[in-house]
């Protein structure tokens, strides 16, 4: 890892760039804990690993893979795993970064990790793709496990890529570790409400603001970039409260329909090959064309970098709830600021994976598993506890929520690095 690339001069518009802009915004609200601030800026341990494989035709391949572990202070490193063609070890640091931002903003005792392959799934066999992840897994073994760092899902991984890495750990220890990754199959350890709790937690924190801002939620229009597990449960939530979803982008392109698209059938039409598009029930549309749409709420659920000052200009949404990690650089959060839309920031607003990827993890360690309602319960509080928490400190300082989550958080990663001490 390069001292360029690490910590001097990012592009500001780069994942890593657009992280330590936010932090810099931070330092003014951090008082004597700022002398420990340029921790948040290096990150703790990167590996870089190759993934050979031999290929269904007998072709041996070679693949890059990262595993980057930001600040432990508070607690193990915890984070996703994605698998993507244009995953970097730059956004893999910016990603663990946000993630211990995010862990601590909810007050869960983790730090922030995150891992990725440069690899395209989809053209992978299911062999092929387990053969990547159990070698990545056996790679970055030196660094996971239950009580140290503890993967999770994340762009293009699901439930069975995290049973394969827990069990490929498990068989490289000589023993079942079901807390080294969270995520997993419900017979493997998994818990009840992972697979919907990053789009419910985008919903709660969403329903609040809406709540506070006098905006009702009954014909609420709304537009979802990115049609996943975040942003289907997050619109299907939404629906259900009385909204209407009025455009949706995934990664086949951009289907409209002012009247509101009908979530029963686009959901699964979603899930096939074809993608959104092929749904027949609204207007695809340029992709561009998204940013244009007119809607109440937007929801960046896709990747990182996708709100440009441009794009910024354009939306006619008064809320933005970011389900997607990082997809709103630091112009574009001025402009929507100056022109009066309220982001409830991803570290926040994207929590509830990760909260209740803290609570398998601790049904795993004590073999003792709740019932969903019990998980939706304590996950509606931790996040709204968190959010109100966020929110006060933000009528404090008169400051962005994106700012305050930022000062909330950092105060407690900072706390905990100056508490620790330095060893030796």
């Amino acid at each position: 890892m390069s001292e360029k690339l690490s910590f001097v001069n990012p592009t500001p518009t780069s994942p890593w760039g657009t992280y330590l802009q936010q932090v810099d915004r931070v330092m003014p609200y951090l008082g004597d804990l700022a002398k420990w601030a340029e921790t948040l800026k290096r990150p703790k341990r990167a590996l870089i690993v190759d993934v050979p494989i031999e290929m269904d035709d007998g072709r041996i391949a070679h693949y890059e893979g990262y595993r980057v572990q930001h600040n432990m202070s508070r607690g193990p490193g915890k984070g996703g795993v994605r698998f993507h063609p244009d995953v970097t070890l730059e956004e893999v640091m910016a990603l663990s970064a946000w993630m211990t931002v995010k862990t601590a903003a909810v007050n869960l005792p983790y730090g922030g990790a995150k891992g990725g392959i440069r690899v395209d799934p989809k053209k992978l066999s299911l062999k092929e793709l387990e053969k990547v992840t159990r070698r990545y897994t056996s790679e970055i073994g030196i660094i996971i496990g239950p009580h140290t760092d503890i993967p999770a899902p994340d762009v293009n991984t699901n439930g069975q890529i995290m049973a394969w890495m827990m069990d490929t750990y498990s068989m490289n220890t000589g023993g079942t570790a079901t807390g080294v990754v969270t995520g997993k199959p419900l017979h493997l350890g998994g818990s009840l409400g992972r697979v919907k709790a990053t789009g419910r937690g985008v919903f709660v924190t969403g329903r609040e603001a809406a709540r506070r801002l006098g905006l009702d939620l009954r014909g609420a229009r709304i537009a979802v970039q990115g049609f996943g597990n975040v942003g289907s449960v997050a619109a299907e939530l939404f629906v259900e409260a009385g909204a209407k979803i009025v455009a949706v982008q995934d990664h086949t392109g951009t289907i409209v329909n002012e009247k509101g698209l009908d979530l029963a059938e686009l959901v699964p039409v979603s899930r096939t090959p074809a993608g959104a598009v092929s749904f027949k029930g609204g207007d695809v549309v340029p992709n561009e064309a998204f940013w244009d749409v007119a809607c109440d709420i937007l929801i960046p659920a896709a990747l990182e970098g996708q709100i440009t000052a441009a794009r910024a200009k354009k939306t006619t949404a008064k809320l933005v709830l970011e389900g997607a990690n990082g997809p709103t650089v630091p112009e574009a959060d001025d402009i929507l600021a100056e022109r009066g839309v309220l982001v409830v920031p991803d570290v926040i607003c994207n929590a509830g994976g990760v909260t209740v990827s803290y609570f398998e993890w601790v049904q795993d360690f004590s073999s003792f598993f709740w019932d969903e309602d019990e998980i939706n319960v304590r996950l509606d509080r931790i996040m709204m506890n968190a959010l109100n928490q966020i929110w006060d400190t933000a009528d404090k300082h008169k400051i962005s929520l994106r700012t305050a989550t930022y000062a909330v958080a950092c105060e407690r990663i900072l706390m905990a690095r100056q508490e620790r001490g330095l060893y030796p």
